[in-house]
C-alpha cells in the first residue's frame, strides 16, 4: 500500500462505499441498499462501526473493516472485528494488514484489554490466517454455532 493511503472511518451517508469489499467475504449480501439500511439502522445501534482504506485520489475503499467495543467476564474489555474484506483485485497489497494495525491502535487508545476476531477455516481462509498469526494473533478457541430451530 502507498505511503498516500488513507484508513478512515465511515459514518452515514458513505456507509455504501465499504459494500463491494464488505460482499467479497459476505456474499450473501444482496445489495448496497440493504447492506446500508443493515448497518445504519440496525448495527450501529448495538455500536458497529465501520473502517475502510483507500488507495491515494480512490473515491472507493480497497478494504474495509466492522467492529464494536464489547464487555465480557471472559475477555474485559475488547475489541471485536466483525468483518475484515479486500475487493479481490486488491488483495496482497497491504490493505488488510493496515485496517488490522488501525483496529488493534483503536483498540488501545480506547482502553481495551484484547482484539478478537473470528475466522472460517479451509484453504481459502490460509492468507487471511496467514495475517493474523503474523500480527501477532494466536488461535485461542474453537468457536462453535448452530443455527435456532
Amino acid at each position: 500500500m502507498s505511503s498516500e493511503s488513507e484508513i478512515r472511518e465511515l459514518l452515514p451517508p458513505d456507509t455504501g462505499l465499504a459494500f463491494k469489499a464488505m460482499r467479497e467475504l459476505r456474499t450473501h449480501l444482496e445489495n448496497e441498499e440493504s447492506f446500508v439500511r443493515q448497518v445504519d439502522e440496525v448495527q450501529r445501534a448495538e455500536g458497529y462501526r465501520l473502517v475502510a482504506a483507500f488507495e491515494a485520489s480512490a473515491s472507493e475503499p480497497s478494504a474495509a473493516a466492522g467492529f464494536r467495543i464489547c464487555h465480557s467476564l471472559a475477555w474485559g474489555h475488547y475489541l471485536y472485528v466483525d468483518d475484515l474484506c479486500t475487493k479481490s483485485t486488491e488483495r496482497r497489497r497491504g490493505h488488510a494488514a493496515a485496517l488490522l494495525k488501525w483496529l488493534l491502535e483503536e483498540a488501545e487508545r480506547l482502553g481495551c484489554d484484547q482484539l478478537h476476531l473470528d475466522s472460517g477455516v479451509g484453504l481459502d481462509r490460509a492468507a487471511a490466517h496467514r495475517l493474523y498469526l503474523n500480527a501477532g494473533m494466536v488461535i485461542s478457541a474453537h468457536h462453535f454455532a448452530r443455527y435456532v430451530d
